[in-house]
């Protein structure tokens, strides 16, 4: 019996002793993965990142396109393209990726919320010719073989209300300048779709009405040409300059309001705009002396009505004195060259000619009288109807797209003196010249 029972405590004592040895050689427990969580408080997308409150969200889009009789992505305005001889390429086409990042983080304050939009693009070049001349590829050098550009469209820090950084203008409708799709260069309003620094507060009174105040900056998108009539030649008049662009630089930031109505029948909204013209000098030194500054403006007003489903009738008017950007828009030209045919003996074309700025003066005159600022008017109008055929299939109608000039004529009388064709042109062009 003593034996039997020395065997089995020995046998326990062998199990415990060979369970120890085994959960020894067991590996460690591995940690809970943190796995991620959708997130459902600001929307579909949103995704949190593992271990914090934030929020994410990545989008984007691809595209590819082909535009015919253009250059650069946009309709000819001027050169051999305009006059549509055989010394310029048909057709330019472009491909671009799309790259977006949302994000939101709760605080004890309210949202914080961080955007931003980066593109990634290829264009093909233009060709501007002569005849008889050299080939002469013009193509950008980012957009060579193998290269590419990169754009930072928008950027930006929203928190209270406020919106700091990189976005698009209080002054912009939310379709920029595709009222039904259409190009960029529509006049008729703004379009910043890629983006103008700025800081902005946007007050919410309930209902779907806003009010949104901004102070942005016009160096490049806001800001044309300020025309020294002093310095207009032969040259320059032919291709829309009426003078050496004497912008002097930005000394404040446009100043932009809107009041926005929202809500399920479409959206209303007025908005306006201050803009400060700095001009150079009279002539090429410092003690030629310079007119002072003078503020121009821009005021417009947006409708959109919803007509059924995803279908809607978007327009809008716009008119500037002395801002002339919030017409004509960024990505559109300031100068035009504009080529018909004409019933005359021996004429091949007939050539009118356009350009936009924002103030004319005459620096310095025979008699040695200087001019102040004159500032630019113009005013706008562009809209469409957009309908949708099913979820994959859109159609798109504009209608004509209307926008006038009126330039101060007496200072173009009073340039200096050109051959006399030419001084009878510009005696000739009209207060209003229709683009």
């Amino acid at each position: 019996m003593k034996m039997i029972k020395s065997i089995v405590l020995g046998s326990a004592v062998g199990l415990i002793a060979m369970s120890g040895a085994q959960a020894a050689d067991l590996p460690v427990k591995a940690k809970a993965i943190d796995y991620v969580r959708i997130c459902n408080l600001y929307g579909a997308g949103f995704y949190y990142i593992p271990g914090t409150d934030t929020c994410i969200k990545l989008g984007g889009y691809l595209r590819a396109d082909l535009l015919l009789n253009g250059a650069d992505y946009n309709p000819y305005f001027n050169g051999p393209g305009a006059a549509q001889n055989r010394l310029s390429n048909y057709y330019v086409s472009r491909s671009r990726s799309d790259f977006t990042i949302d994000t939101r983080t709760a605080t004890e304050y309210g949202v914080v919320r961080t955007f931003a939009e980066m593109v990634f693009q290829w264009t093909s070049s233009n060709y501007a010719g002569s005849a008889p001349g050299a080939y002469s590829d013009t193509t950008p050098s980012s957009s060579t073989i193998g290269g590419g550009v990169f754009g930072l469209y928008k950027a930006f820090i929203q928190f209270a209300g406020f919106a700091m950084g990189r976005t698009v203008s209080a002054f912009d409708t939310p379709w920029q300048s595709y009222p039904a799709g259409g190009p960029d260069t529509l006049p008729g309003g703004t379009n910043h779709v890629t983006g103008v620094n700025q800081i902005s507060y946007t007050a919410e009174f309930g209902n779907g009405v806003t009010g949104t105040l901004a102070a942005q900056d016009p160096t490049l998108q806001d800001t044309t040409n300020i025309y020294n009539t002093s310095y207009t030649t032969a040259g320059g008049l032919i291709g829309g300059a009426y003078g050496s662009n004497s912008f002097g630089g930005t000394r404040a930031p446009d100043l932009v309001g809107r009041v926005r109505v929202e809500q399920a029948w479409g959206l209303f909204q007025v908005m306006a705009a201050a803009h400060n013209n700095h001009v150079s000098y009279s002539g090429t030194t410092e003690d030629t002396g310079h007119p002072s500054d003078r503020w121009g403006f821009a005021v417009g007003a947006a409708l959109s009505i919803n007509t059924g489903g995803l279908d809607s009738i978007d327009m809008q008017a716009v008119y500037t004195d002395g801002a002339s950007r919030y017409n004509f828009n960024s990505l559109m030209p300031t100068s035009y060259a504009i080529y018909a045919s004409t019933g005359a003996a021996g004429a091949y074309r007939s050539l009118g000619m356009a350009g936009t700025a924002d103030a004319m003066y005459n620096g310095t005159t025979a008699a040695g009288s200087t001019y102040g600022l004159e500032t630019v008017k113009t005013w706008g109008f562009r809209g469409g109807y957009s309908h949708n055929w099913n979820a994959n299939w859109e159609a798109r109608s504009m209608v004509r797209m209307l926008s006038c000039v009126t330039v101060p004529t007496r200072l173009l009388r009073s340039a200096p003196t050109w051959s006399g064709w030419l001084v009878s042109l510009v005696r000739a062009i009209p207060t209003s010249t229709w683009l």
